[in-house]
C-alpha cells in the first residue's frame, strides 16, 4: 500500500513539473516538494525565485509553516502581512493560533484571534470560548453549551476543545456527563485514545479500567466484582457500548439484566438502547425498533434518532418515524430528509385532526420542494410536480465576468490548478467564494466564478460554486456535460441511460480525469484495478493494461460496461446497481434482502453513510440531467422503483466484482 502510494505521488510530481512554464514555476514546485520534506534550508534558497509569481503567498505559507515552532512573532506577522487578503494568510494564522494555544500564549492569540476570517477550526473556537468565560465576555454556563458540541464532534483527540473543557470542569460549569458522552461516542466511534483522554480528566486512574474493558467488554460485564466497583454505571454503560458494535443482541440481553436496570440511570439506559437499536438498524435486523422502544428519545444521540426513523421507515412503523423525528433537535429536524419524512409521516397516520395533518405535511412539502436534492425533488413530486429543468438566471455581463477573471483569489487559485497543484488551488478558490467575505460570495458574483471555471473546464469548481447560489439554479453549470460524444454514444451503444451515467460521473469525479479515491478507484468513472481487469476481459479488452485506465476512452468504455453489468445483475433497479457500484455488489444483494420497499425507504436504510448519500446524489442528479438531455418533465420516484429480494436466486453476474 505505502509503495502504491509514493509511486502515484511520484507520478503527480513528474504530471506537475511537466505543466510548469517558467523557472518560477520550476521553483514553486520545488519549493512544494522541499516542503514535504521539511527541508527548510532549501525553501529559504527558493523563496527568491519565487517573488512576484502569482503564488508566492503559498510559497511564504510553506517556508513559515515549516519553522513556525521556533519564528519570532514579528516575522510571523511580517509573513501574514506579505500574504495579505489570501487563503494561504488565514492559513497561517489558524495554524499559528492553535500553537499559541497549545503554548499558552493568550495575550498573543487573543490579539491575533479578529484576523482570522475562516473561524472554522473547533480548537481555536474553543479556546476562544474558555477566554472569553475567564474574561467574563459570556459566562461559564454559556461557554460550557457552546464547547460541548464542539468538543463532542471532534473525532480525535485534541488539545482546544479538551483544554475548554477541562477548565469549565474544573470551573462547575460543564457538567461531568458531558464528559461521559463525549467517551461513550468515542467509545462507539472505536476510538480509544480520545475515551482515555476524556475519563481521565475525571480520574486518570480510571483509564486501565477502561482499556480493559475495551479488549473484552463481554469478561468485564461478567466479572463478579464489576457490579460494586466506583464508577461501576459509566464504565459498564461504555462497556456495553463496545459489546454493541460486534453484537447489538448480546448488548440488549447485557441491559436487561436486574443489576444493571437497578443501577443505570434513565438517561444511560436511553442512550444504550439508542446505540443498540442503532447497531441493529444498521444491521438491517427486526428487532431494531424494539430496541427503541426500551429508552426515552429525549435522552438518546442525533445519531440514535436517525436510525430509530429509518427502522421505523423499514418497518411501516409511520409513529416511530414521527417520535423520532420530533425528538430531534431543531437543526437536525430542519434538514431536508427528515422534513420530507416528517411530512410522510403526518400523511400515513391516521390524526384526529387529518385535515390539519395533511395541511401540514404540504407545508412541510413546500418548504423544501426544488430540483436541488434527492428529498428536495421528491417533495415537488408530493405536490404533483415533475422534475423540469428551471429557467436559467440572466445572462452574466461583462462587466461580471471581467470582475471574475481578474479577482486575484481566483486567478491564484487558477494558477496553483494549472501547475498541478489540485489541493492548493482547490483551497485558495473555496475560500475565495465562501470564505473570505463573511456570507461568502453574493449570488451573481458565484455565478460568474463558477462560468470562469466552466470555460477552463475546471468542471469540479464549476459545480460546487454554482451549488451555492441560493435562489438561482443554472443546471448548464451545476450538471455540465464534458466529452458528450464519448459518453452519450458509449451508453446509448449498449444499453444505458446517457442521464444515469452523468449523474453516476458527476457524484464519482466532478469530472476530473486524473481523480484518485483513497482506496485506489481511478478516472472519471473512478474504477478499481481489479473491477477493471474483470470488465476488460468480460468485454474482450485483450490489450488492456492497468495504466490505461487513466485514459479518458477506456475508462468510459470498462466504466460503463461495468455499470451495464450491475444493472443487468440487479434487474434493472437503479438504485441497486448504483449502490453495488459504490460498495460492491456482495452488499447491495445482501441488503435487498427483507420486505419489499419504495426505492427512497430502501436508499435511506442503506447502512454506510457514503454508499446511502452517494445512490441518492447519483439518482438526483440522474433526473436533472434526464430533465436537461431530454427536455421533458422528469419523474425521481419512478427511477426508485421498489427493492426487495431476486425473484431468482440466481445471479446474472456472480463474480461480479
Amino acid at each position: 500500500m505505502k509503495r502504491g502510494l509514493v509511486t502515484i505521488m511520484a507520478a503527480l510530481a513528474l504530471q506537475a513539473t511537466a505543466w510548469a512554464q517558467t523557472p518560477a514555476d520550476t521553483a514553486l514546485l520545488d519549493m512544494r516538494e522541499a516542503f514535504r520534506r521539511n527541508n527548510t534550508s532549501q525553501m529559504a534558497a527558493l523563496l527568491p525565485r519565487v517573488q512576484g509569481h502569482a503564488l508566492e503567498p503559498l510559497a511564504l505559507y510553506w517556508d513559515m509553516k515549516a519553522r513556525l515552532d521556533t519564528a519570532p512573532a514579528t516575522e510571523i506577522r511580517a509573513a501574514l502581512n506579505r500574504m495579505a487578503g489570501t487563503y494561504w494568510e488565514d492559513r497561517l494564522r489558524n495554524d499559528w493560533l492553535l500553537q499559541l494555544g497549545k503554548r499558552r500564549d493568550w495575550i498573543t492569540f487573543e490579539a491575533e484571534l479578529p484576523h482570522f476570517r475562516m473561524n472554522d477550526d473547533r480548537q481555536v473556537q474553543c479556546y476562544a470560548l474558555m477566554l472569553d468565560a475567564v474574561a467574563g465576555r459570556i459566562s461559564g454556563q454559556e461557554a460550557a453549551r457552546q464547547v460541548s458540541p464542539l468538543w463532542h464532534a471532534q473525532r480525535d483527540v485534541d488539545d482546544g476543545c479538551a483544554t475548554a473543557a477541562r477548565a469549565l470542569l474544573e470551573s462547575g460549569h460543564l457538567a461531568p456527563l458531558v464528559v461521559w458522552q463525549r467517551a461513550r461516542l468515542a467509545m462507539d466511534a472505536n476510538r480509544p485514545r480520545v475515551v482515555a483522554q476524556a475519563v481521565a480528566m475525571l480520574d486518570p486512574e480510571w483509564v486501565p479500567m477502561i482499556e480493559a474493558l475495551a479488549k473484552d467488554p463481554a469478561k468485564y460485564l461478567d466479572e463478579k466484582f464489576t457490579a460494586i466497583r466506583p464508577r461501576t454505571k459509566e464504565m459498564v454503560t461504555l462497556a456495553t457500548i463496545r459489546l454493541a458494535s460486534s453484537d447489538p443482541t448480546a448488548a440488549a440481553q447485557e441491559l436487561q439484566r436486574k443489576r444493571w436496570v437497578a443501577q443505570l440511570t434513565q438517561e444511560e439506559r436511553s442512550w444504550l438502547w439508542g446505540v443498540i437499536g442503532r447497531r441493529s438498524a444498521q444491521k438491517l435486523q427486526d428487532d431494531a425498533l424494539t430496541h427503541f422502544a426500551n429508552g426515552q428519545d429525549s435522552f438518546m444521540h442525533s445519531e440514535h434518532l436517525a436510525w430509530k426513523a429509518r427502522a421505523g421507515l423499514r418497518a411501516g412503523a409511520w409513529d416511530a418515524v414521527q417520535a423520532a423525528t420530533a425528538a430531534m433537535n431543531e437543526a437536525q429536524r430542519n434538514e431536508p430528509v427528515w422534513v420530507y419524512w416528517r411530512a410522510r409521516a403526518l400523511q400515513a397516520l391516521k390524526l384526529p385532526d387529518a385535515a390539519s395533518a395533511q395541511a401540514q405535511a404540504r407545508a412541510l412539502f413546500e418548504s423544501i420542494a426544488s430540483p436541488r436534492g434527492f428529498y428536495e425533488q421528491l417533495a415537488m413530486e408530493e405536490l404533483g410536480r415533475p422534475i423540469t429543468l428551471p429557467p436559467a438566471p440572466a445572462p452574466l455581463t461583462a462587466q461580471e465576468r471581467a470582475a471574475a477573471d481578474n479577482h486575484p483569489g481566483l486567478r491564484r487559485a487558477m494558477a496553483a490548478l494549472q501547475l498541478g497543484l489540485r489541493s492548493e488551488g482547490t483551497r485558495e478558490w473555496n475560500y475565495t467564494v465562501a470564505l473570505h467575505t463573511p456570507g461568502g460570495k453574493a449570488e451573481r458574483e458565484l455565478l460568474a466564478a463558477a462560468a470562469l471555471a466552466c470555460r477552463h473546464e475546471i468542471w469540479d469548481r464549476c459545480i460546487n460554486t454554482s451549488k451555492r447560489t441560493p435562489e438561482a439554479l443554472d443546471h448548464s453549470q451545476r450538471f455540465p456535460m464534458p466529452h458528450q460524444n464519448a459518453v452519450v454514444q458509449r451508453a446509448n451503444a449498449i444499453g444505458l441511460d446517457p442521464a444515469y451515467v452523468y449523474g453516476l460521473i458527476r457524484q464519482e469525479s466532478r469530472f476530473v480525469m486524473d481523480a484518485r479515491s483513497h482506496v485506489g478507484a481511478s478516472g472519471l468513472m473512478q474504477v478499481m484495478p481489479a473491477t477493471a481487469r474483470w470488465t476488460a476481459n468480460k468485454i474482450g479488452l485483450s490489450a488492456f493494461k492497468a495504466g490505461h485506465i487513466n485514459e479518458l476512452d477506456t475508462n468510459i468504455l470498462i466504466g460503463t460496461a461495468y455499470l451495464k453489468f450491475a444493472l443487468d445483475d440487479f434487474e434493472g433497479s437503479l438504485p441497486l446497481a448504483a449502490a453495488a457500484y459504490n460498495a460492491g455488489p456482495s452488499r447491495a444483494r445482501a441488503w435487498r434482502n427483507g420486505p419489499v420497499l419504495a426505492g427512497e425507504i430502501w436508499a435511506e436504510n442503506i447502512p454506510f453513510d457514503e454508499t446511502r448519500d452517494y445512490v441518492k446524489r447519483v439518482l438526483a442528479n440522474t433526473t436533472n440531467y434526464a430533465a436537461r438531455i431530454t427536455g421533458q418533465p422528469q419523474s425521481l420516484r419512478a427511477r426508485l422503483g421498489v427493492v426487495g429480494p431476486r425473484a431468482s436466486p440466481v445471479a446474472v453476474n456472480r463474480d461480479l466484482p
